[in-house]
């Protein structure tokens, strides 16, 4: 293919990317942080519209680069679910970090190319794109969780996930590396010829296990989610808000493409690596969380729990489970969306609470807003008829299909016990002992937020706004 149309294939990576480089420069000479929150709203809409765009441009599936990018149904989805859910979470920090001093011009940039990185991740179709796309997104996540410079758990935070994630990164190219060597060539299309009819390399099996430990430590499982409740308690809540999204989406989408585009030859090897991993975030997510009292460390563990549910549908190893991972990252991602909305709420005299027990009887304050919070936490739990219900049955259906009866025995005794905490909090909002009331303060993004996110929990159940049948056809791009 010529230079104009590999071009032409990357043209919505090369929007945002020239977005923001012109935008920083610009910034720089405009006058700084007086831009903030002009490019709050341009950027959340530039990457509201590069979603849509990607949403509607047609099907096929389109190289670029010799193999190195690849965009296809699989890609478009995920995409579309980033963008989306990173412009949702940029328009809601807004009034939060204004109020904080926070909202520097450099901070949406920063979540604008991240999110190009995103896009990376779920489009590579080589080693070396994957690594591109997955330090573009890092490095700017690094920034971010410390852009508090006046707090030290915002430094801390910071400091944590940078020198972990460097860690991560060592592990993931050093199996690149063992990869490469065993396998002669960086194409995702070229390693999968040589773990064909499950003919695998000892030095191949160990660059996959390297693969699949780096790339564990973005999605938060165990055992790499150390990091999790420290970064999630330390970073300014907006910027919790979007970890817990959008690069959510594209770590799981990298997961994907890497299994499937590069080792579906070797299905039987790394399936159990991917079912040990599930098993173990899911029952640690949902027991770690019961004593936290810190809602942000809470939602840390909840994230934990729900990245393992996930890894249950890849470790089916089949179409249906491809289905099942997009189906309950969309799922998650609006959930989140919604309950971080609500806890960006969460405030007295003006400060930021994180106590779930200043929760106490809030029902009787704000009626509206604890039925939403309530309907969310539900969905969270998996209690039917809600949404969150249907992706945990996508995900179960699959892993049993897959031949993991096992593990989905486990993922129901697991969502059992994670129900505990979420529940928890219902019983604070409307029987707890009445305390000090929390400020009624309704921002229009967040109350908008809070409401489409639960109405969407409920409504959802009907046909989920067709992305069934979206994530089928991308599963079915995948895995064919």
């Amino acid at each position: 293919m010529t230079i104009g149309s590999d071009l032409n294939i990357i043209l919505p990576e090369i929007v945002l990317s020239v977005f923001a480089l012109f935008a920083l420069v610009g910034a720089a000479y405009a006058g700084k942080d007086k831009l903030g929150p002009l490019l709050v709203w341009v950027t959340s809409a530039l990457m509201a519209a590069v979603g849509v765009w990607i949403g509607m441009s047609g099907d096929g599936t389109n190289i670029a680069f010799n193999g190195m990018f690849v965009d296809d149904g699989f890609s478009r989805f995920a995409k579309v679910t980033i963008l989306l859910s990173a412009a949702a979470v940029l328009l809601m920090s807004q009034e939060y970090m204004a109020r904080r001093d926070l909202l520097r011009f450099e901070y949406p940039l920063l979540v604008a190319l991240a999110a190009v990185g995103m896009m990376m991740m779920v489009s590579a179709g080589d080693l070396i794109a994957l690594y591109m796309g997955l330090e573009l997104q890092s490095l700017a996540l690094y920034v971010v969780a410390a852009l508090r410079r006046d707090s030290v758990k915002s430094t801390e935070a910071g400091l944590k996930y940078f020198v972990l994630g460097a860690l991560s990164s060592g592990l993931l190219l050093y199996g690149a590396s063992l990869v490469y060597g065993y396998s002669g060539t960086t194409l995702f299309s070229g390693i999968v010829q040589t773990a064909e009819h499950g003919q695998v390399s000892l030095g191949l099996l160990f660059g996959i296990v390297f693969l699949v430990a780096g790339l564990a430590f973005k999605v938060s499982a165990v055992p790499f989610h150390m990091w999790t409740p420290d970064v999630y308690e330390g970073s300014p809540t907006p910027i919790t808000a979007f970890f817990a999204t959008a690069p959510k989406v594209a770590a799981m989408g990298l997961f994907a493409r890497v299994l499937f585009d590069a080792f579906d030859g070797a299905v039987a090897d790394w399936s159990q690596i991917i079912a040990l991993l599930s098993l173990l975030s899911m029952f640690l997510g949902a027991v770690a969380a019961i004593g936290q009292r810190n809602i942000k460390r809470l939602m840390a563990y909840s994230s934990i729990a729900h990245m393992g549910y996930a890894l249950m549908g890849l470790a089916s190893g089949t179409e249906l489970g491809v289905q099942a991972m997009l189906i309950y990252m969309a799922i998650y991602v609006t959930m989140n969306v919604g309950t971080f909305a609500f806890i960006l709420m969460m405030e007295r005299d003006g400060a930021p609470v994180v106590d779930i027990d200043a929760l106490n009887m809030y029902s009787k304050a704000e009626p509206g807003k604890a039925l939403a919070m309530l309907v969310l936490l539900f969905s969270l739990a998996g209690v039917p008829p809600m949404l969150g219900f249907f992706g945990k049955l996508y995900v179960l259906r699959a892993a049993y299909e897959g031949g993991l009866a096992w593990l989905a025995v486990a993922g129901v005794v697991a969502s059992v016990i994670g129900a505990f905490y979420y529940l928890r909090i219902v019983y604070y909002m409307y029987f707890g002992e009445e305390r000090e009331a929390l400020d009624r303060t309704n921002p229009p993004v967040l109350w908008g937020l809070l409401m489409i996110s639960a109405v969407a929990m409920v409504v959802g159940i009907v046909n989920m706004f067709g992305v069934e049948g979206a994530a089928a056809a991308a599963a079915a791009v995948l895995v064919n």
